[in-house]
């Protein structure tokens, strides 16, 4: 009991975090406000939601996401937090996950086992060949020197903390024509060593390639898929609430994220067909978008490659960790049919997700979270 209350206690401090970051930026009278907070809901949910269709109860609203939510996989949520305990958790399905090589701590990189990895390393494909094995007499060494020795021209590699969500603490290192860029920015020797030596408990991971259809979408960032499961303890079986596209913008670079910028489209889970992209309210309305803006590719109708057997495939996997009933998938698309789950969350937000419809309109979904307590 006082390890929940405490854990209440570190969620609302979360939630009124993020008020008062976020809240300041919406033009939302105080009334308006009020009314938002009495029923659960920040400022921008009451710019992002449509309350004028749907009654506030239909959506999750954010202190039951916050605060309620975050308990429904209770101690299991490590499993899912922890992005190297995940990553190793997913060794049951080996071609779903991309490689992690090693760990950035204390200036050093400390190698892994390229074993674990079980990486098919194919000519001229997008996973990175260890051109060295790993010295198991000296299992750490200088960040540079493991970069030059691993990298060939054109190769990326993912940098990301080994906690926490959201885009904020990912990057991207590139080798072209024997410099670094990071970020897209090219930077000194001196430079990224510095850079490399303050990312503490960052892993250093295997950049995957996306489908071409998500490349034309918009090329510049990964465009990933979220899909939230939920494993129903009744017909002891996983299922798909909602699943959406997010895609990348000038604004978001370099990663896809909803609120940093980027579009979130919905994916029909029939089809696999895109709605048009929703674009996060920073002028105060939320904008849609049938083609990208910047590209001009055509968003509402394009249709993933292969989603039936996506979906089949994200559901038995979903079946395996029943044990994980509450689940946010991140995919990336790599070919028909094809795809790699590059993170996942323990309790996802979900303000890209109902920007589209709300979740509790759905009895299934409804029923699974009151059955969590959580509605």
């Amino acid at each position: 009991m006082i390890r929940e209350a405490y854990q209440t206690v570190n969620q609302v401090r979360k939630l009124i975090r993020e008020e008062r970051r976020s809240g300041p930026t919406f033009d939302v009278s105080p009334r308006d406000r009020l009314r938002h907070y009495r029923h659960g809901f920040l400022s921008k949910s009451g710019v992002i939601y449509d309350f004028e269709t749907y009654d506030p109860s239909a959506y999750l609203s954010d202190y039951q996401r916050f605060v309620r939510s975050s308990r429904i996989n209770g101690h299991w949520n490590a499993l899912i937090d922890n992005k190297l305990a995940f990553h190793r958790v997913l060794g049951e399905f080996p071609s779903h996950r991309p490689s992690v090589y090693g760990l950035l701590k204390n200036g050093r990189f400390h190698l892994f086992d390229p074993d674990d990895n079980r990486t098919v390393v194919s000519d001229g494909g997008s996973e990175l060949e260890y051109r060295t094995a790993p010295d198991t007499a000296h299992p750490t060494m200088d960040p540079l020197e493991w970069f030059d020795t691993a990298l060939s021209d054109g190769d990326r590699l993912v940098l990301k903390w080994f906690s926490g969500g959201g885009g904020n603490n990912v990057h991207f290192l590139e080798r072209r024509d024997g410099s670094y860029l990071y970020d897209g920015t090219a930077k000194t020797d001196a430079e990224l060593a510095d850079i490399v030596g303050s990312l503490d408990d960052y892993l250093v991971c295997e950049f995957v390639d996306q489908a071409d259809y998500a490349d034309e979408l918009f090329p510049e960032t990964t465009n990933t898929v979220r899909v939230l499961t939920m494993f129903d303890e009744r017909t002891q079986d996983a299922f798909i609430p909602i699943a959406i596209h997010r895609i990348g913008s000038s604004d978001s670079v370099p990663v896809d994220n909803f609120s940093n910028g980027g579009l979130s489209a919905e994916v029909d889970r029939e089809t696999g067909r895109l709605s048009a992209g929703a674009e996060y309210p920073h002028d105060g309305t939320v904008d849609w978008h049938d083609n990208h803006p910047e590209t001009g590719a055509r968003i509402e109708g394009t249709a993933i490659p292969g989603w039936d057997a996506i979906r089949e495939r994200l559901l038995e996997i979903a079946g395996t960790f029943s044990h994980l009933p509450y689940v946010g998938w991140d995919l990336v698309v790599t070919s028909k049919g094809e795809f790699k789950i590059i993170e996942a969350n323990s309790y996802p937000g979900v303000a890209s997700l109902q920007v589209h419809r709300p979740l509790l309109a759905e009895d299934r979904t409804r029923r699974f979270y009151q059955r969590h307590r959580v509605v």
